[in-house]
């Protein structure tokens, strides 16, 4: 039958098509002209005898016969990929490469554990990272660009598997140690006010409905004199030392050794993080010994 000798590499189509719910979509993600896989998936169709696809003006879903085909297919290819890596173990010849987007946080300290002991093992495997905001990652994440985001919540989690870190994140004030809000351990709503400020675009409305900001501030959110907006923090730590501003942040990000200090927000205003990856998502098998590894130390 067909069934037992069909291409992995169309089982991989197919699983991508199914995981993007877009023809489009999965094309970009593969390197592939939309009519060549249309007609990819128009011949698995005809050769199981079976409708795999719905196909609609701007997504597909998958049929009842969809579903069992990408279940199984998902079984062939990890077994595939699992024994691949046992003979290539064997000669610890396990290489590849990791592709990990993150937003800024300290959190970092445990998936660079994870690194460490997997390039102790497997030196050929090599990783890649990319710093950016949540929009920024998710975006590459969903094109197939990264294997794992590292993301501040909240973050709309339905599209993705995830693990929960372990720590959450501060948020509060970076400001130069000479300014007299300095003087105080704490920042409060009162305390900003009439301040110049420098905010994470994760302040935007778009995550503070979900993530707590828009609580914290109450009814003072639109009123703040916001003069600058960062995605990352380290440019955002130089125009505070240039006296633009005052930079809203997470903890540990900024070198405080210096002319900086930070004050925590109070009452207490927190983030927790989350790990993702999309579903049904294909990994090579250096992506699949992190993931594991990631599962045995935050699981």
């Amino acid at each position: 039958m067909y069934a037992l000798y069909m291409e992995l590499r169309v089982l991989k189509y197919f699983l991508t098509v199914a995981r993007e719910g877009s023809i489009t979509g999965a094309a970009n993600s593969l390197h592939l002209t939309q009519p060549t896989l249309s007609r990819q998936l128009q011949d698995l169709e005809k050769e199981l005898g079976q409708k795999l696809l719905i196909r609609g003006k701007y997504k597909v879903s998958l049929t009842p016969e969809g579903m069992i085909l990408r279940k199984r297919a998902q079984e062939i290819v990890e077994m595939v990929e699992k024994t691949e890596a046992e003979f290539s173990s064997l000669k610890n010849t396990l290489s590849g490469d990791i592709y990990i987007g993150c937003g800024e946080t300290d959190s970092m300290k445990y998936i660079a554990q994870i690194i460490k002991e997997i390039q102790n093992n497997y030196p050929e495997i090599k990783f890649h990272i990319h710093s950016g905001n949540a929009e920024d990652v998710t975006e590459k994440l969903d094109r197939g660009l990264l294997d794992f985001g590292v993301l501040i919540q909240p973050i709309d989690l339905s599209k993705y598997d995830h693990i929960e870190l372990p720590q959450k994140d501060i948020w509060g004030v970076v400001m130069r140690k000479d300014c007299p809000l300095a003087k105080k351990k704490y920042v409060e709503l009162s305390d900003l006010k009439n301040l110049p400020l420098i905010a994470s675009r994760q302040m935007s409305p778009k995550f503070s409905s979900e993530s707590g900001f828009l609580d914290w501030f109450k009814d003072d959110f639109e009123n703040l004199n916001i003069t600058a907006t960062y995605n990352l923090i380290f440019n955002a730590g130089i125009m505070v030392e240039a006296g633009i501003g005052y930079a809203i942040t997470l903890d540990k990000l900024i070198n405080t050794s210096g002319n900086l200090c930070f004050r925590p927000l109070k009452p207490k205003l927190e983030s927790g993080l989350d790990i993702v990856w999309k579903k049904y998502q294909v990994f090579s098998p250096a992506a699949k010994l992190f993931l594991e590894k990631l599962k045995q130390h935050l699981n």
